[in-house]
């Protein structure tokens, strides 16, 4: 899915604009035993309550594609013949009225997440979008029927003071347990080219950090995509490797302002689809960078083991450069970073800032002498 599919589905998350018919859904304690079920009617719940509902679900499809939302793909034995890709199917052409079906699920996930210190909500909708054409919006050409499922960590309430109107007073009130945004969730199936696809889902994780493998595990029994975070680890620890740990100043710094400059560049364009780059041209930027032949060609080898496409998004922060020692941290606008340059003077390593003007410490004016 690319972002203006994204956004498309994510507009009809929307009290006035879905088909979302009943909303249903389990409570799960921390000995993974079902508090309760429940099936809500949309249209008789209040238009409070039904945002509230729908905030939720809509929360499964924020964050950006390739760091908050990764791509799930099914092997094509699996949506030939797999229980888990059937118990989806089935769970979308029953448009989730089927009990057994949500039971079956529910377990599913109830029997291999490890629940953690509070109990949880897994709430399910299913949507049915007539999607209109683009040359005649009156008229659709694919009606795109989905899955959205969210889980959710549901904590205690703080006490706190609570006013009542009929005593005009304020008491002390507990609020019951609330229902906090998701941890992750899923759309099922995938829509490409505003057209269902089958083969694929869309994740959403809150922790870019957090690869939910046994939800994956559980759910979709496919390859854990490596979360955003770790990405970034995974490919600092590339770059040291293939400079023998002997990363220099320059082509760090080199390597990050290309980076964020490619990223800058593919904003402007408003391309939708995801920005990566393949590991031929993540070696043009490292040896462009001042890396060697040997470092470039190393670099190239583990990219193509580790990563065949790379989002530079999860490579690096292309709103600030960071430099840090022990005792001191600076942070750049990549903008401004060819201000910044490393000097040894007298056998002494320093980090040079130019500072010609407008120098301040605590927010007071400072001249430099």
């Amino acid at each position: 899915m690319n972002q203006k599919e994204l956004g498309e589905i994510r507009r009809r998350i929307r009290p006035d604009h879905n088909n979302i018919q009943h909303l249903y859904g389990c409570y799960v304690n921390t000995n993974r035993e079902i508090i309760s079920s429940f099936e809500e009617s949309m249209g008789l719940l209040s238009e409070s309550e039904a945002e509230l509902y729908l905030n939720l679900l809509k929360k499964t499809l924020s964050g950006a594609l390739g760091k908050n939302l990764l791509d799930i793909s099914f092997a094509s034995r699996q949506v030939m013949d797999s229980e888990e890709h059937r118990l989806l199917t089935a769970l979308r052409k029953s448009k989730l009225e089927d009990e057994s079906l949500r039971e079956a699920f529910y377990h599913c996930i109830i029997d291999n997440i490890d629940p953690g210190e509070d109990n949880y909500l897994i709430l399910l909708a299913c949507d049915t979008y007539d999607v209109p054409s683009h040359n005649d919006r009156d008229n659709s050409e694919e009606i795109y029927q989905y899955l959205l499922c969210c889980i959710c960590p549901v904590k205690a309430g703080k006490q706190a003071l609570g006013y009542t109107a009929e005593e005009k007073r304020f008491h002390s009130a507990l609020k019951g347990q609330l229902v906090c945004p998701p941890e992750t969730g899923f759309l099922f199936p995938a829509f490409d080219d505003r057209a269902t696809n089958i083969y694929n889902a869309l994740l959403y994780s809150k922790n870019i950090n957090d690869d939910h493998r046994a939800f994956i595990d559980a759910v979709f029994r496919t390859p854990v995509p490596m979360p955003a975070g770790q990405q970034k680890e995974s490919f600092e620890e590339l770059l040291s490797d293939a400079m023998d740990n002997k990363c220099s100043f320059d082509v760090v710094q080199a390597v990050h302002e290309q980076l964020s400059e490619r990223i800058a560049l593919y904003k402007e364009s408003k391309d939708p689809e995801p920005m990566t780059l393949s590991p031929d041209e993540m070696a043009d930027i490292f040896e462009n960078s001042g890396a060697d032949e040997k470092q470039t060609e190393a670099l190239r080898k583990s990219c193509e083991e580790n990563f065949p496409q790379l989002s530079p998004t999860n490579l690096t922060n292309a709103s600030q450069m960071k430099i840090e020692t022990p005792e001191v941290k600076i942070t750049v606008d990549p903008k401004f970073s060819y201000l910044v340059q490393a000097e040894v003077i007298n056998g002494k390593k320093y980090i040079m800032i130019s500072a010609d003007s407008g120098v301040e410490i605590n927010g007071i004016p400072v001249e430099i002498r």
